[in-house]
């Protein structure tokens, strides 16, 4: 009797994923693909920079396609059922959309997350009905998250571990397939660089696999933050570490996450955290796209590459990312007191990026990569 109830219940259980699964492939195709804009450049440098806006998905950022591929991972190896509650650890973002998904398939969903998280990503995932477990000490999001699931016998999504792996980089609609589709009329269709930040470093891996795959010349960099152990693992120089946790959230770890795969990667460049935010800025006011911080962070290292490409007299295109919009950080990076408070300085990147745009190259000194 007993095995005959087992297996009736693995039979709704497939019922309840079959029909999970599709609703998640419904919502992905009522979504258009997100847009891809040109940032302005002298025409005459022959060099063009895009934005790919991610911050237009329905939870509005990049995340969102993560969310997605996790949930679709848990679902088809058995692991989320319909009474499951989903745990992750997070900055934010991917929470968010995780939340967004939780309440699409009618589950529990619990995000661990820094205290120091923006109110308004918090205020965000409640509002799809998500719980926020805030933790004083970022280090030990995961571990909370664990217990946690443990505790309700629930899942942990752990993008940390699993984003490299839940995305398909051969195809099905990723990141990397879309951009080099919508580059495919441009003038120069494949792009020199596609330049993102790491979080967990799952889309520098799909990026980087998709190039290779498609035997695309295009190189990979990975643009990260001061306070991350990230550019110290690439460079093989532990010094690099701070050790304190990154300002910039989305991006920027205190650990090698699995998921970040160093040796598909061509260049990283640090970025202080000060260029990150004026750069911010310095997009909305030249494009009137409203962007976050780690945007920020991708087009400074997208131009500094610009610039060394104008410098040899190369001409070409470079692809950045819109990671998410700046309406969740109006009371950190768009607040001139909090920037205060910070002890940072954006006037000096300011000054930089806009001599750059007017003479075709940064000042000699201190902006280096």
């Amino acid at each position: 009797m007993t095995a005959v109830v087992n297996r009736r219940e693995r039979l709704g259980s497939r019922v309840w994923a079959d029909e999970a699964i599709r609703r998640l492939e419904a919502d992905a195709n009522r979504s258009a693909d997100t847009h891809l804009h040109a940032f302005p450049l002298p025409v005459e440098w022959g060099i063009d920079l895009y934005m790919k806006d991610e911050s237009v998905h329905p939870t509005g950022s990049l995340k969102h396609r993560l969310a997605r591929s996790l949930f679709l991972y848990g679902l088809c190896n058995g692991w989320i059922t319909e009474r499951t509650a989903v745990v992750e650890a997070s900055s934010g973002s991917t929470a968010i959309s995780e939340a967004y998904f939780a309440r699409f398939l009618e589950l529990p969903y619990i995000a661990v997350m820094p205290a120091s998280t923006s109110p308004e990503k918090i205020a965000l995932i409640e509002s799809y009905g998500g719980s926020c477990h805030l933790v004083d000490d970022p280090t030990t999001v995961y571990d909370e998250a664990r217990r946690l699931a443990d505790e309700t016998g629930g899942y942990f999504l752990d993008q940390f571990t699993y984003a490299e792996r839940a995305t398909d980089w051969r195809g099905n609609n990723n990141i990397a397939e879309s951009i080099f589709n919508q580059m495919a009329m441009e003038r120069y269709p494949i792009p020199a660089w596609i330049v993102v930040g790491a979080g967990t470093g799952g889309t520098s891996a799909t990026i980087g696999r998709y190039a290779r795959f498609g035997h695309y010349a295009t190189l990979m960099c990975v643009v990260d933050p001061e306070d991350s152990i990230f550019y110290s693992a690439w460079t093989g120089d532990p010094s690099e570490f701070t050790g304190h946790p990154s300002r910039i959230e989305g991006i920027g770890r205190q650990r090698l996450e699995a998921s970040f795969l160093p040796d598909i990667i061509d260049r990283m460049i640090r970025v202080p955290d000060a260029a990150s935010i004026a750069t911010m800025r310095l997009v909305r006011s030249r494009t009137g796209r409203n962007v976050g911080g780690s945007t920020g962070t991708n087009v400074w290292g997208a131009l500094l590459l610009v610039a060394e490409m104008l410098a040899r007299g190369e001409r070409g295109s470079v692809v950045t990312l819109i990671c998410d919009g700046g309406d969740r950080y109006a009371g950190t990076y768009y607040s001139d007191a909090w920037v205060r408070d910070q002890g940072l300085d954006l006037a000096p990147y300011v000054d930089a990026v806009e001599t750059f745009l007017e003479r075709g190259a940064f000042p000699a000194a201190g902006f280096g990569t």
